[in-house]
């Protein structure tokens, strides 16, 4: 009952992929279909990401069957990773190729649905192609989103679009990039005139109503705060099979030589016993560091390490060993913790404490990342006070506590970027733009004395000794209009994100 709003085509394919939908499916495709903002809240691996591509997709596939599909963007889908843009294209492109055949076997004719991943990886000649011909699903970054918002060719292809899909929404909303965000939403809001559909995708968060009002912006807000956005939360607890591992050395304060070697040791035991393993550390040159010795005990063939600053082919070919099952252990900083899909992991192994309960279960929930498996996961804390801290997480972990959201208020660093980044695309009344910013939950009590001081400062600009620099605004005062100075949009784009190198 619940395909019953989809075409035939879109209905066949999904009952021959799956038994059913999931809960987290059935209540959100009638909002979704009602053009309703709607966030889904649910833990890994319930097929949240389908959830609000499906619908999407069918609504494209209507248009197709009517010949009403045109070369325009309809759907802008943003994940807070590169990574897992190359697997949403693999999770969208199977489905369409295969819903394509559907309509064949129906014997129906209709133009074939484009999707196109922008990200920093993407190359420069797929750009120039989008520009061409702008395909209608664009799966993107929140920094990329920021430079197509920026640039012109970018402005024409994201004009048209009606349906904004924000993945792994509880990654971002509680820093600046966040922020950043927010500020290119109502800035995409601005540019497509027409009242965009916002789709969120989360895992669960505490309160998920600040979420929700995350998502949607001050514009879709009652007066009591109330989100005008259909929650869907379907709970984050899962079974979990959860231990923490201590060496038979007492724990000091500081990790001695042997200890090391105890938890190497017990690390490779661990991983002998499991058929592919993900070991998650904090930083990247503890990866480094883990897979050298792991790779000591186990063959250097069998392990490898996965971080940030590795190259994207290094960073491809590590996540495709995996899943091919070529490698037993991947160890990896915070660039696999999201949902990117490495295939089948039957054990994550989080060495020292991870500070956040959510951090704990996204990690954790990684292994048996399918609707039905429960997840394993063995913590080794690194020291004394890591131990009382990772006891402390197991605790709230069996009783579904969370850590509770905080959302950072109007930064003034990502609020000159993003005015410089507007105005040097077209020219604002300083009102329209106030109002326009105010509209990102996080600059909902942005006061008009500190927008004016921010403008004044990027219009006059500061003195150094070697003279005046950062003047990248022409501020009109009597007609309070805002253009842009030569040189404002290449500001823009090169200094454009809030991730620190």
């Amino acid at each position: 009952a619940e395909l019953e709003f989809f075409h035939p085509a879109v209905r066949n394919w999904f009952r021959k992929q799956f038994p059913a939908p999931t809960e987290p499916q059935a209540r959100a495709w009638p909002a979704i279909k009602q053009r309703r903002h709607t966030l889904i809240a649910a833990p890994t691996g319930s097929g949240k990401t389908l959830a609000a591509f499906l619908s999407a997709i069918d609504d494209l596939v209507w248009k197709a069957v009517d010949g009403q599909l045109v070369d325009e963007t309809q759907v802008v889908y943003v994940s807070p990773l590169k990574a897992l843009s190359n697997d949403i294209q693999i999770n969208l492109q199977e489905p369409l190729r295969a819903i394509q055949q559907e309509l064949q076997a129906l014997e129906i004719e209709a133009p074939i649905i484009r999707t196109l991943v922008r990200s920093g990886d993407t190359p420069q000649s797929e750009r120039a192609a989008m520009t061409k011909k702008p395909p209608h699903i664009i799966v993107t970054t929140p920094e990329s989103l920021y430079i197509l918002l920026t640039s012109e060719g970018g402005r024409r292809i994201l004009s048209t679009t009606r349906t904004l899909i924000v993945d792994e929404i509880h990654a971002m909303v509680d820093d600046k990039r966040g922020s950043h965000l927010s500020l290119s939403i109502e800035r995409l809001q601005a540019l497509v005139k027409e009242p965009l559909v916002r789709i969120g995708l989360s895992a669960t968060q505490k309160p998920i109503e600040e979420v929700a009002r995350f998502l949607v912006g001050t514009a879709n807000l009652d007066g009591d705060g109330t989100p005008r956005c259909t929650i869907i939360d379907t709970g984050h607890t899962r079974k979990l099979d959860l231990a923490i591992e201590i060496p038979g050395s007492p724990l000091e304060a500081v990790m001695s030589h042997e200890i090391w070697e105890e938890i190497y040791n017990r690390v490779a035991a661990l991983i002998g016993e499991h058929q592919t393993t993900l070991v998650f550390v904090n930083t990247r040159r503890m990866a480094e560091r883990v897979a050298r010795h792991l790779g000591e005990r186990l063959g250097d063939e069998n392990v490898t390490a996965h971080h940030g600053s590795l190259a994207r082919e290094v960073r491809l070919s590590a996540e495709q060993r995996l899943k091919s099952g070529e490698l037993s252990a991947l160890v990896a900083t915070a660039s696999l913790e999201l949902g990117i899909d490495i295939g089948a992991v039957d054990l994550v192994i989080q060495i020292g404490s991870t500070r956040a309960i959510s951090t704990l279960l996204q990690r954790i929930g990684r292994s048996n990342h399918t609707v039905s498996g429960f997840p394993k996961g063995r913590v080794f804390p690194l020291s004394r006070d890591e131990l009382v801290e990772c006891a402390a997480l197991l605790d709230s972990v069996r009783r579904g506590e969370l850590d509770r959201l905080e959302i950072p208020e109007q930064p003034f660093d990502i609020l000159a970027q993003q005015i410089v980044a507007a105005v040097a695309s077209e020219e604002w009344t300083e009102d329209a733009l106030f109002e326009t910013i105010r509209r990102a939950y996080p600059f909902r009590n942005l006061s008009r004395e500190d927008f004016d001081a921010v403008v004044r400062m990027l219009s006059e600009g500061f003195t150094t000794r070697r003279g005046r620099r950062g003047a990248y605004l022409h501020h009109d005062a009597v007609n309070h209009r805002l253009r842009a100075r030569k040189g404002a949009r290449l500001a823009a784009i090169t200094s454009g994100g809030a991730i620190p190198d």
